[in-house]
């Protein structure tokens, strides 16, 4: 099969993206289906306040999983491609500082949850999530199957993973169990995956045994992810933080709802990153050789953002109401919120091409200065607008803080052209150009 081309990139470049990343591909939507597919049954069986209760604990997680993560995947990446030979050294490293990581967050979501508790949840099930940091931390064999083109090894475990979730909450809700066990459930997926990929690499012939911690290493590691910890922390700040202040500021009834719109709007944020991680090494060769065609591929690039995301916002848009004929009656009334709240998803598409143009220009700083200031917007609008209007104030808050967050840089002189770019694909006006070229 012939991949389409896209303006600007060469079609054999495609073609390696396409073999090197399909597999990655197919296995995230796969289990994306498979995810939509459990949560809808989980919010109807757990009606709206028990699914706010239970959402409610997996926000802290999020807020602690750059700090968890250390932002290490991409450099784990990188060290494995210059130096192979010293695999079991660059993941037994990577691995024990991720362990360390997971047990430093318990006593900071612990801290986080006594400054600012969600209303309803009880602590031993953030408690409970708070596992989760440590156990994925084997996740490094991801980076490794990545770093060798095997990415087929990484669908594999996590549609197989997912199955197996998704059977269990299945059963959960046949057994009528009660809310405690789906909170378990949760946590047992991430240990699912990472069993999966520990089998996986010992069947591959590797020996997780053999794995060996090198200090210096973890200190250049560090050097290397610390502007990522911080950027992360605050991407997961201001992604998240609406659906603890719904469930405090509206209750858990309405946090119930809102969970059901975050979960389908953002659905779709892991696109993005697949596709710029993908195609940016070519967009780098053109900075090196030829800075007009640079510039074209950066404009092509947020062109393909925009005309991935623009469709998606326009039919959710329309139809919301359909979607929610999925879930119980008590849900539909969120279908409104939806057709806004899917709208931030353009700006999470530019954003991610954006982001790698700072990071490949060494403006690391500005993306999370750009960050924060999303997320200061969105908190100061959700204190607002969450009185008034409840989930759809939260929606519109959403909304608001990401595009303030993508066109950040327009208040900065040296990435403005950056910003003025990114309007011109929002406005289809580059597309309007070509037409008339044409």
């Amino acid at each position: 099969m012939r991949i389409p081309s896209i303006p600007g990139f060469d079609q054999q470049a495609l073609e390696k993206y396409f073999k090197n990343t399909g597999w990655l591909f197919v296995g995230r939507i796969g289990s994306l289906l498979i995810k939509l597919i459990v949560s809808i049954k989980i919010a109807n069986y757990l009606g709206r306040e028990s699914n706010g209760v239970y959402i409610g604990g997996t926000t802290y997680i999020y807020f602690f999983s750059a700090i968890a993560t250390l932002g290490l995947d991409q450099f784990i990446v990188k060290e494995l491609h210059q130096f192979p030979k010293n695999r079991d050294q660059i993941l037994g490293t990577s691995f024990w500082m991720k362990v360390f990581a997971g047990l430093s967050c318990i006593p900071l979501i612990w801290l986080a949850y006594q400054i600012y508790p969600a209303e309803g949840t009880p602590y031993y099930f953030v408690l409970i999530f708070s596992t989760i940091g440590i156990v994925q931390s084997l996740n490094v064999i991801d980076s490794y199957f990545q770093s060798e083109v095997q990415s087929k090894y990484i669908m594999q475990v996590q549609v197989a993973g997912n199955l197996v979730s998704a059977a269990i909450k299945i059963a959960l809700i046949i057994a009528e169990a009660p809310i405690v066990s789906f909170v378990y459930a949760y946590a047992f997926d991430f240990l699912l995956i990472s069993i999966g990929y520990f089998f996986t690499y010992q069947r591959k012939g590797r020996n997780i045994f053999n794995w060996t911690f090198n200090g210096k290493l973890a200190k250049k590691l560090l050097l290397l992810s610390w502007p990522l910890i911080i950027s992360g922390i605050m991407v997961a700040l201001y992604m998240k933080i609406d659906q603890l202040m719904i469930q405090n500021l509206s209750g858990t009834k309405e946090s119930g709802a809102y969970a059901t719109v975050a979960s389908l709007s953002e659905a779709w944020n892991f696109v993005p990153s697949v596709i710029v991680t993908s195609l940016f090494p070519a967009i780098l060769n053109a900075r090196r050789d030829d800075l007009n065609r640079y510039k074209k591929r950066i404009q092509n690039l947020y062109d393909l953002m925009v005309y991935l995301s623009l469709p998606v916002a326009l039919v959710i848009t329309f139809a919301s109401p359909l979607i929610y004929k999925f879930y119980n009656p008590e849900y539909s009334y969120a279908a409104p919120t939806l057709s806004v709240h899917i709208w931030s998803g353009v700006f999470v598409f530019l954003g991610a091409a954006n982001s790698q143009y700072l990071i490949a220009e060494g403006y690391v700083k500005l993306t999370f200065l750009r960050t924060g200031f999303g997320a200061i917007v969105n908190i100061l609008l959700n204190l607002i607008l969450i009185p008034k209007m409840g989930m759809m104030g939260a929606a519109i808050a959403t909304l608001i803080a990401y595009a303030s967050s993508a066109f950040f840089v327009l208040f900065i002189p040296k990435v403005r052209q950056q910003g003025l770019m990114m309007f011109k694909s929002l406005f289809l006006i580059s597309l309007f150009q070509k037409i008339i070229k044409r």
